[in-house]
């Protein structure tokens, strides 16, 4: 049965995640908000601390979680729920900050959910980002068109990957490509690719609404030739399993976006409610809410709705830690998390007026930061199919 308090194991890590947040995420936030595409070097005397946040402690980073073995007697607080806890807090701070930290990439993640033995080790305490969007699939991931084609000990990919986070200051690059494309979903694999590789070549670094700490990168592969080892999970294709191995990367990284969107709200909701008690306004948690204020009943509505992303976020990291499939649970926290971020920041601007408005407040930092957490790692609307498909039990081919 899951315990919502904060496993007392984790605490000093937790803790240590909300002080580096609040003492640099937080003074730092608009100095690199402006100064978009600069790596903020400081972030390497951090690197360290979410380290220990990784379920692997070597810099497998963000999602950096292995499954497999034997599920032990009880309930089990473990890797990610102290990772997804710390990722609360340090967005809490300031969510481009934490993207930007090394050996945190989502490649990361697909690295240590599907790779070998051999492979976790040369890749240790590499930061890896991770390449699935192409110009023409959107949020289709399993109409990826960018090929890998044999060639003796190689593969040779071919094709074209955008809006890749930390794609410029990484080390290597996660990109998913097709063995075949008449075999559908079955083909999809991931390999890695090292950075300076040639034909992996930075067409251009985007220019974004939010995270702007964060770079996000566009990249062409032409003719890039990557060792047969460099293949993540098996290269066999089976029709029967679609690219479920691929998949598992999601199974990790939509909690900890999740994360991202709460640690973003309450930081939000913190803010919000100095404003309005500042102005005399009193929210009562005693009183029912349509006869207090209406900005005060606006407020206890919005801190309704982060309690919910919360728990769904909680929910998602413990199954995991239990060795339960979590995939309805990780899509379920994802989109109640990131849609609610967007809602709640976007309100908090709206009740604190022009304070929430310039840029003498975060708020309206956190309202531009808040939408990319209801559209990466899977659209709002990408989430929805998924839980549909999972309550109704159909396919992606019976339900679009």
């Amino acid at each position: 049965m899951i315990n919502l308090e904060v496993p007392a194991k984790f605490k000093q890590l937790v803790d240590q995640a909300h002080q580096a947040a609040a003492e640099f995420f937080r003074p730092h936030s608009r100095k690199y908000d402006q100064a978009e595409h600069t790596y903020p070097r400081e972030l390497d005397m951090l690197a360290a601390l979410l380290d220990g946040l990784s379920a692997s402690g070597g810099g497998a980073g963000a999602g950096g979680v292995r499954r497999g073995g034997a599920a032990a007697a009880g309930n089990q607080n473990g890797a990610n729920l102290r990772l997804l806890l710390g990722t609360i807090e340090m967005c809490w701070g300031d969510v481009g900050l934490l993207l930007s930290m090394p050996r945190q990439g989502l490649g990361n993640a697909a690295i240590a959910s599907v790779a070998n033995d051999e492979q976790l080790a040369r890749y240790q305490g590499k930061w890896a980002a991770m390449a699935i969007t192409e110009p023409d699939t959107g949020s289709d991931s399993g109409a990826i068109r960018t090929t890998a084609v044999l060639d003796g000990d190689h593969y040779v990919l071919n094709g074209e990957k955008i809006f890749v986070t930390a794609g410029e200051r990484a080390d290597c690059v996660v990109v998913w490509a097709t063995l075949d494309r008449a075999l559908g979903k079955a083909a999809i694999k991931s390999f890695v690719v090292d950075r300076g590789t040639p034909g992996f070549d930075l067409v251009r670094l985007e220019h974004k609404l939010g995270i702007r700490a964060s770079d996000t990168a566009h990249f062409r592969l032409d003719n890039v030739r990557v060792h047969r080892d460099n293949l993540l999970g098996s290269p066999e294709i089976n029709p029967t399993q679609g690219f479920a191995g691929v998949m598992q990367t999601f199974d990790n990284t939509r909690p900890l976006v999740a994360a991202m969107a709460v640690g973003v709200a309450r930081a939000a909701l913190e803010e919000t409610r100095r404003i309005l008690t500042d102005a005399g306004i009193t929210i009562d948690y005693d009183r029912p809410a349509f006869s207090q204020p209406a900005a005060a009943a606006t407020f206890l509505q919005l801190e309704a709705d982060w309690e919910a992303a919360y728990l769904l976020s909680l929910e998602a990291a413990w199954m995991a830690d239990n060795r339960k499939p979590n995939s309805l649970q990780a899509s379920m926290a994802k989109a109640k998390a990131g849609r609610s971020a967007s809602d709640i920041t976007l309100r908090c601007v709206e009740l604190t007026g022009s304070l929430g408005y310039s840029e003498n407040s975060l708020l309206e930092k956190w309202a531009r930061d808040s939408k990319i957490l209801d559209i990466f790692e899977g659209t709002q609307q990408i989430q929805q199919l998924i839980v549909a498909r999972r309550l109704l039990g159909k396919s992606s081919s019976e339900l679009r």
